[in-house]
């Protein structure tokens, strides 16, 4: 084995830990995921610093939370002078190598990966041109049409992924016919970003089939006369989904299923190309994915939430001979922590400024067994896609799991507050509970969760971003700038079965 492994990170977009065998789903089908499970270490409790696309890859990139980045919405672009994941790799003598899913905004495609072979499906610059989706226009989400519009098909993203996967394939080929010929392979490090299971909620006939006649409705809906928490009504108003049929919700739910069962089948052509060109044994493996989907739990769907399916993200960790396999960690940790473990793992520097934990000694007796706070934060800042009835279409809210407890703070509104072990379903919020405990709880979360972060100095910042983002969207659209790096997606890639709907 190599002093220093491979590493074969794998990322994709929107999948709730709740939707993999591995972590308990009877329904769905996945084989790869969970054989790589048994092979390493499952993580129970992964929190993505923030439940939407660009601020939370752009937190697991540098390792910092995004107030710290200055990145809140998929609209706003990274420092390019902040190092990053790939920087540090590439410190450590690395060539990193990204196939894929990326999403960052603006000129900067790389941020320190050496070379990437499949790019975004979307503009490098906000402002730039986009085909559009065809018949799933507006499907992506936060919207009711994306559960209208659901079921079998085809969406683009599907396309794209199915691309990401031959170059990842195609390129693991090209470095075992090198290991051959050479009789050795310096150590590499390759990023796979997938689009799936993100929204549309259309997935490919032969795999929607499979789930359309088992699906189950949410183990925990709430009609909409039982939500009490005003951004919760207000979310559920502006996005259509006070009330959702039935027939909806199952279509949608099952093409859910069947976009996850899609990924694993990808993943399981990627292992397989790892294992056959014998770099399986020398070979880091991480999978996750930025946030998860609420998949109609608590009447709920996308992201943008901190409950549970929203903010969790599946984390799976395989390094033989390293790594025991077989193994369930329950310790609570951040996406800053998977970034700091990564590079603890490599042997790579460090990233400065970025409060990630290695926790590679909780789960592999080769490093010692660190001193572990159970912690991690999330957060969610907006100015679009937000109700016009809360903060003029502006809310500003961030989110602490600390022990058993996880606090919402919304800037204006009443906290959340939830006992996780006692409530795992998150259905009774304690906020306003007059037990001495829980107000005591209560406190102490607030008053840590507000040390680093102040929702004025937040939204003050937001504000001058809109300012500039003003100017660098008209740009983009008179001036039609090149895309360093993207993928074409064209409308009719994207088909629904149904046209009616």
């Amino acid at each position: 084995m190599n002093q220093r492994p491979n590493l074969l990170y794998i990322h994709t977009d929107q999948h709730t830990p709740y939707v993999t065998g591995c972590y308990g789903d009877p329904l769905v089908q996945t084989p790869n995921l969970d054989r790589l499970a048994a092979n390493g270490v499952v993580f129970d409790n992964t929190y993505c610093t923030s439940p939407i696309c660009v601020p939370s890859r752009m937190s697991m990139l540098t390792g910092r939370h995004p107030y710290q980045n200055e990145v809140w919405t998929n609209s706003h672009g990274l420092d390019s002078n902040i190092p990053t994941l790939a920087h540090a790799m590439g410190a450590a003598g690395y060539r990193p190598v990204l196939i894929g899913r990326m999403h960052s905004v603006g000129p900067d495609q790389l941020h320190g990966y050496a070379e990437r072979l499949v790019g975004d499906h979307g503009p490098n610059h906000i402002g730039g041109h986009d085909l559009g989706r065809g018949v799933l226009d507006g499907t992506a989400g936060p919207d009711r049409i994306s559960l209208i519009k659901s079921g079998s098909g085809q969406s683009a993203y599907q396309v794209h992924d199915e691309c990401v996967t031959a170059a990842t394939v195609d390129y693991l080929n090209q470095l075992g016919a090198r290991k051959r010929a050479d009789g050795g392979l310096a150590p590499f490090s390759l990023t796979v970003g997938f689009m799936l299971p993100h929204p549309p909620y259309v997935a490919r006939q032969g795999d929607y089939a499979i789930y359309a006649t088992k699906m189950t409705m949410p183990r925990k809906p709430v009609p909409f006369e039982r939500v009490k928490h005003p951004f919760l009504r207000a979310w559920r108003e502006h996005t259509g989904i006070v009330e959702v049929a039935d027939a909806e919700i199952l279509r949608s739910r099952a093409a859910y299923w069947a976009l996850v069962h899609g990924v694993d089948l990808m993943v399981g052509q990627i292992l397989q190309a790892l294992g056959a060109n014998g770099l399986a044994g020398e070979t880091l493996i991480v999978y996750t994915s930025d946030h998860g989907d609420m998949v109609g739990e608590h009447g709920l769907w996308w992201k943008h939430v901190f409950y549970e399916e929203s903010v969790k993200v599946p984390l799976i960790i395989s390094w033989p001979g390293i790594i025991p396999g077989g193994q369930r960690c329950e310790r609570v940790v951040s996406a800053l922590d998977v970034t700091a473990t990564v590079l603890d793992a490599l042997g790579a520097p460090p990233l400065p400024n970025s409060p990630g934990r290695s926790f590679l000694g909780l789960i592999s007796d080769t490093r010692p067994t660190p001193a572990w706070e159970d912690v991690a934060f999330s957060e969610y800042c907006a100015d679009e896609y937000v109700p016009q009835t809360i903060g003029n279409g502006r809310s500003y809210q961030r989110m602490i799991r600390q022990d058993n407890w996880k606090l919402v703070y919304y800037d204006g509104l009443e906290p959340q507050l939830f006992n996780l072990a006692e409530d795992p379903g998150e259905r009774v919020d304690r906020a306003q509970d007059a037990d001495g405990d829980c107000q005591a709880v209560r406190a102490q979360l607030i008053a840590r969760l507000l040390e680093d972060w102040n929702p004025e100095v937040v939204a003050a910042k937001m504000a001058a971003k809109r300012a500039d983002n003003a100017v660098l969207y008209a740009w983009a659209r008179q001036t039609n700038p090149p895309n360093q790096y993207r993928w074409t997606l064209r409308p009719e890639m994207n088909v629904l079965d149904n046209p009616e709907l």
